[in-house]
């Protein structure tokens, strides 16, 4: 008997050992799959934060819708003066702040924003230098055309291209959506421009006639996220849907994205916009996000702090309040997974600090620092 007890024994000690080495494998999986996030506010109070950039030297300026941009650097806000104004209404005011590529040499800072009046405005790109905490050498690049009536749908966002061209995702002004799928109009467009503003002579409907030299891509409603992934060697784009219908593209030259012809999402009023999902020549969306989440920005996480999420695409959300991660495979998305939705903030801007960590914006005024 005392045999049978002490086999009895071993056995249900090693069935307690085999459990709890398959939880410390599942919990570790867990952990490999999501990691554990740290949140540490950088500054509060900033007004309608919308994008940043960061300095060589760490610092960061902050763009504010109404109209400022701020240096940000040890806990402190400092303003930079000069900047040009801005049309402040609705969704408009200062939009994009990039870094041109090579910075550190010739020290452009590039900026998007809303120009014009109540009756008359458009998207507008200007190019300065900061020094003494003022923007100086100021360029206007490009302003958007036609002219619309609408407070709406600027996007606004930029990206640079390895040869130092740069693209502009420009909205569809909300009233004016037919002008997707206009050549000869800007609106709900991504435009290609050199650095200095100048169309490329390589874009691709550069030879058409009664077509705009500076498209890119056509048929766009209001894509709030623009980037170039440099090792896939791919343009990829998040864009609002109305009722349903956000998307992630990946963009390429001289391609149709189909709105308003095609959409998975309906009217505000619940109305159909059109009876297509799709239709010959334009594109389908990489991802759909029926019912709409509200993508805000987007990068493509490559750093050393989360190797989780290498490759992968991650979009802070207005609506969900989230940053919605996209695994990648290859070309092809994969899993999503909500990250961060117990900070129940509208979530405006990500972008991928230079030690691997992540800075997040929010509507409330806050910036954030993700790290591990």
């Amino acid at each position: 008997m005392r045999q049978v007890t002490f086999l009895q024994a071993v056995s249900q000690q090693s069935l307690i050992c085999i459990m709890v080495l398959l939880f410390l494998i599942q919990v570790q999986t867990i952990r490999a799959d999501q990691p554990e996030l740290k949140v540490t506010e950088v500054v509060r109070g900033l007004d309608s934060p919308w994008s940043l950039a960061e300095l060589p030297d760490g610092q960061i300026l902050v763009t504010e819708r109404s109209g400022a941009l701020k240096r940000v650097h040890n806990g402190q806000v400092q303003n930079i003066e000069g900047v040009p104004a801005v049309y402040f209404a609705g969704q408009g005011g200062l939009l994009d702040i990039k870094l041109h590529p090579q910075y550190p040499e010739n020290g452009w800072v590039y900026l998007s924003y809303a120009y014009g009046n109540r009756s008359e405005n458009a998207l507008r790109v200007m190019r300065g230098k900061i020094k003494n905490n003022t923007l100086v050498e100021q360029q206007i690049l490009f302003t958007a055309a036609p002219f619309k009536d609408t407070p709406v749908h600027y996007a606004g966002r930029i990206a640079f291209m390895p040869d130092n061209t740069f693209l502009l995702s420009i909205g569809d002004g909300f009233d004016y959506r037919e002008s997707a799928q206009k050549k000869d109009s800007l609106l709900g467009k991504i435009i290609r421009l050199n650095d200095d503003g100048s169309i490329p002579s390589d874009n691709p409907y550069i030879a058409d006639s009664g077509t705009r030299g500076e498209l890119f891509s056509i048929g766009h409603r209001n894509p709030q996220g623009l980037i170039y992934d440099k090792k896939r060697d791919l343009v990829f784009s998040n864009e609002h849907g109305p009722a349903g219908g956000d998307e992630i593209n990946i963009i390429k030259p001289g391609k149709n994205y189909g709105w308003p012809v095609i959409t998975y999402g309906r009217d505000y009023s619940g109305a159909s916009i059109t009876p297509f999902t799709e239709y010959p020549g334009m594109e389908q969306p990489l991802v759909d996000w029926t019912p709409s989440i509200a993508p805000s920005s987007m990068v493509i996480y490559y750093g050393d702090m989360f190797p989780e999420f290498d490759g992968d695409l991650l979009s802070t959300t207005l609506k969900t309040r989230e940053v919605r991660w996209v695994q990648m495979q290859g070309r092809k998305p994969g899993k999503q997974t909500s990250l961060l939705n117990n900070l129940d903030e509208r979530l405006r801007h990500i972008e991928i600090a230079k030690d691997g960590s992540l800075y997040l914006l929010t509507d409330s005024g806050k910036l954030l620092n993700i790290s591990r």
